[in-house]
C-alpha cells in the first residue's frame, strides 16, 4: 500500500488534500503541530510533531515509515509571509524533511511551490521551462531556493520528487483577509468591500481542485516543477463582481476605493500545459460554480467560527 505522510495537514490546501488521497486508496498520516485524536471509522492517522526540532522530524519518519510525501507546510500568516524571516527556517526545515524523508526509504515526495518564485516583472503567462526564475520577495526566493535544492537532492539520491507551484487560491478555509473571502464577509456583514479598481489579472482556482491536483500530480511520475492553476485569466474587478451579484449586494462593492498595491502585476497566469498533459489533470471546477460554493460555505459557517483566524500556517 501507498504510504504518505501529509505536512501542513490542518492548512488550508493541506486539509484538502487528506480526503481526496483517503479516497485514492493511500494509508494517510497527518502531521499537525497539535495534538489531534484520529477519528473512529476514519482513514487518517494522526501525529503531532513539531517540524522545525529535527529530533521530531527523525522520530515521526522512522515510526511511519512512508512511500509518499506531501509537504505543504510552510509560514504563511496573512499580509505577513512575503517577507517574513520564518521562510528562511522553513527553507531550512524542508530540506531536513525531504533528507529524512529519503533516509527512511521514501520513494516520491512533491511539495508547495509558488508562482511568487517567478518574476513577475514582464507579465503575462508563467510557463515553467522559459518563465525566468526571480522572485520579488523573501517568500518566494525560499520557496525557490527549496525547490532548486530539493529537485537537485532528489535527483542525486534517485528518488522521485515534483513541485506544485500554486497561484491564487479561494474556497472553504480561506482565511477572511484574502481576495475573494473579504469580499464575501463584507457584503455578509453588509459593509462596504472596498478594493481597488480590479484591473489585475489573476490565476484562480478552487482550493479543493488545488488538492485533487496535488494529489494527481503525487500520484504521476512526472518530476521537477508543476504549475497548479486553472490557466483562465479573469479580471479581480470581474469576480468581485460576480460574488456580489449573487449575494444580492452589488450596492455594496466599491471598485477603485483603495489604492493599488505597489509594483503590484498586472497579470499572473498558470501556462498548465504540463499539468493538463503530462499529469493527465484539469479543474472540475468552473469559477462560477466556485465562487457559488465559496459563498455557500461562508454563510453556513457560525459568526463566531467565520471570524475565527486560522492557527496554522496556509498558502
Amino acid at each position: 500500500m501507498k504510504r504518505v505522510l501529509v505536512t501542513g495537514a490542518t492548512g488550508f490546501v493541506g486539509s484538502h488534500c487528506i480526503p481526496v488521497l483517503a479516497g485514492e486508496g493511500y494509508e494517510v498520516h497527518a502531521v499537525s503541530s497539535k495534538r489531534r485524536a484520529n477519528a473512529s471509522g476514519d482513514r487518517v492517522s494522526w501525529h503531532q510533531c513539531d517540524l522545525m526540532n529535527d529530533g521530531e522530524v527523525e522520530s515521526l519518519f522512522a515510526a511511519v515509515q512512508p512511500t509518499h510525501l506531501l509537504h505543504m507546510a510552510w509560514y504563511a500568516v496573512p499580509q505577513r509571509f512575503w517577507n517574513a524571516v520564518e521562510n528562511v527556517d522553513w527553507l531550512r526545515t524542508t530540506l531536513a524533511i525531504v533528507r529524512s524523508f529519503a533516509a527512511h526509504g521514501g520513494t516520491r515526495v512533491v511539495a508547495a511551490g509558488s508562482c511568487a518564485e517567478y518574476d513577475w516583472s514582464s507579465g503575462g503567462v508563467c510557463r515553467e521551462t522559459s518563465t525566468r526564475t526571480q522572485p520579488a520577495t523573501l517568500y518566494g526566493a525560499c520557496k525557490l531556493a527549496a525547490y532548486l535544492a530539493t529537485d537537485a537532492y532528489c535527483r542525486q539520491i534517485g528518488i522521485s520528487s515534483a513541485w506544485g507551484r500554486i497561484f491564487f487560491m479561494y474556497g472553504p478555509g480561506e482565511d477572511r483577509q484574502r481576495f475573494v473571502a473579504s469580499i464575501i464577509t463584507s457584503l455578509m456583514e453588509g459593509l462596504p468591500a472596498r478594493c481597488s479598481d480590479g484591473s489585475q489579472v489573476r490565476d484562480m482556482l478552487h482550493v479543493q481542485d488545488v488538492a485533487r491536483a496535488f494529489v494527481a500530480l503525487l500520484g504521476s511520475d512526472v518530476r521537477s516543477a508543476v504549475n497548479i492553476g486553472s490557466g483562465t485569466s479573469p479580471r479581480l474587478a470581474d469576480v468581485a463582481r460576480a460574488i456580489a451579484a449573487k449575494m444580492g449586494r452589488p450596492d455594496l462593492l466599491q471598485l477603485g476605493a483603495l489604492a493599488p498595491r505597489p509594483n503590484d502585476p498586472p497579470s499572473v497566469v498558470a501556462e498548465t500545459r504540463r499539468l493538463n498533459e503530462e499529469v493527465h489533470w484539469s479543474p472540475g471546477m468552473s469559477l462560477d460554480a466556485g465562487l457559488e460554493q465559496a459563498i455557500a460555505w461562508w454563510q453556513s459557517r457560525p459568526k463566531q467560527q467565520s471570524n475565527r483566524e486560522t492557527d496554522e500556517a496556509h498558502h
